[in-house]
């Protein structure tokens, strides 16, 4: 699986953002997907997951209530939409595949390149 993340950019702070992670592959639907984050100078932090099928999902508490993920398997694509963003949103976001639904990045198998979004405040 090869994944694109796109969507990222500038936004002022309580604005919106949506990224996309568009996956090649047939076995995209089999796969749980996840977004992480990564600030300079920070480790590399959970955002959120979904399951391959759509009906479940798992947030950070950091984010829950204004962030959303979810996905369209016809579509081979993974979305997070970003509301009401701060500054310490700002980093760069990553998308990534494994086999379950897990906060853990070790449990996933294949990964995007980044996608950088920065809140200005």
């Amino acid at each position: 699986v090869q994944l694109q993340a796109s969507g990222g950019g500038l936004v002022q702070a309580g604005g919106s953002l949506r990224l996309s992670c568009a996956a090649s592959g047939r076995t995209f639907s089999r796969y749980g997907m996840g977004w992480f984050r990564q600030a300079p100078g920070k480790e590399r932090e959970f955002v959120a997951a979904i399951s391959w099928g759509g009906g479940s999902t798992y947030y950070a508490d950091s984010v829950k209530g204004r962030f959303t993920i979810s996905r369209d398997n016809a579509k081979n694509t993974v979305y997070l939409q970003m509301n009401s963003l701060k500054p310490e949103d700002a980093a760069v976001y990553y998308c990534a595949a494994g086999l379950g639904l897990s906060r853990r990045f070790s449990e996933y198998d294949y990964w995007g390149q980044g996608t950088q979004v920065t809140v200005s405040s």
